[in-house]
């Protein structure tokens, strides 16, 4: 399969390496110091049990159409770099091309071929100009929830934490041959990559844990062990999944795993840093407004009251903006290193 991944960065190069590993043609768009250390050595994967894969025979480019029609495009970055690159995107498609969300949170798309009261309404917080809905056929889009933790560690080289769920779903909950076909690909891959009828739910279990511990854990500087192993905060994050959980029921949703196992698997995830505070860390923009501020959102559309959801956006956001003001990033020092 000719697939295209928009983003090299944890999550693309996790995908790009497998599949390419595998035996798929890939082709990362992407720019800057990884695209250099793509073209000259390929993408390095070093997994989580510390073995180290090199995928030399794949391409590197940061231009589109250079590139061409592809079958399948996966797009890999974060929600809010998603509308700069939709007019590009056409340079990609060819008559049949998929395009594949890897966006955390609730995507633009939600209410996309959602058949509800709601169907057709804009999610402002992560497509405020009604852009990236008006230029990506939502016929072509095939959801994706990514469960699987990495990091880019250099330009060029991943590092695989955990995990290796990618469930997918087609917007209207059919199962079509070409989401099979892609589910395939990513299990030749190494990858469990089971279609959903809901792919709706599945999201919402995944942003379940990530709107509370990823703010939680960028404004303390705590790990996911740390945030569910202290009492206040582990109560604090229950509160939030419970104003969550108000929500997506009136939307129809129900989740699958109770709250507390749900916390439970956070915490065995053990010391590992959420992508918000590695961001906030490195100085980078964080995903606040499609991890929490779509939830707040949805809540106002639904009428549910959620204090606690409201208050740690607030301060995220005020985070986000301090960054900003100041050009700068936030992050813990230990004492002895200081001293040093």
């Amino acid at each position: 399969m000719k697939i295209a991944i928009i983003g090299a960065g944890a999550i693309g190069g996790l995908v790009g390496a497998k599949l390419a590993l595998a035996g798929e043609e890939v082709t990362f768009i992407v720019r800057g110091r990884n695209l250099e250390a793509i073209r000259e050595h390929g993408i390095k994967l070093v997994t989580a049990d510390g073995w180290e894969h090199t995928a030399r025979d794949v391409h590197a480019t940061d231009d589109y159409a250079q590139a061409g029609p592809q079958d399948l495009v996966i797009l890999a970055m974060k929600a809010h770099q998603v509308e700069p690159v939709v007019a590009e995107l056409p340079k990609l498609l060819g008559p049949d091309t998929a395009i594949v969300t890897m966006q955390n949170g609730i995507p633009y798309w939600y209410f996309q071929r959602h058949g509800g009261r709601h169907e057709g309404t804009r999610v402002s917080s992560v497509d405020p100009n009604g852009a990236i809905a008006a230029g990506i056929p939502a016929e072509r889009v095939i959801g994706c929830v990514v469960y699987p933790a990495s990091e880019l560690v250099a330009p060029g080289v991943i590092r695989h934490v955990e995990g290796d769920r990618f469930p997918l779903g087609e917007l209207d909950g059919s199962t079509t041959p070409r989401v099979q076909a892609i589910a395939r690909c990513f299990e030749n891959a190494g990858f469990k990559a089971p279609v959903l009828d809901n792919i709706r739910a599945e999201i919402w279990l995944k942003l379940w844990g990530n709107l509370t511990f990823n703010p939680i854990s960028s404004l303390t500087h705590s790990t996911l062990e740390d945030i569910c192993r202290y009492p206040l905060s582990r109560e604090l994050a229950a509160s939030m999944m419970r104003e969550a959980q108000d929500v997506a029921h009136k939307l129809g949703i129900s989740f699958r795993v109770p709250l507390e196992k749900r916390i439970a698997g956070a915490e065995k995830v053990g010391k590992h840093k959420t992508s918000m505070l590695q961001d906030v860390e490195a100085g980078r923009e964080p995903e606040i407004d499609a991890l929490v501020g779509s939830v707040v959102e949805l809540a106002r559309l639904t009428d549910t009251p959620t204090p606690h959801i409201d208050a740690v956006h607030g301060l995220v956001k005020l985070l986000a903006r301090t960054m900003v003001d100041l050009r700068g990033h936030v992050r813990l020092v230990e004492t002895e290193r200081l001293a040093a």
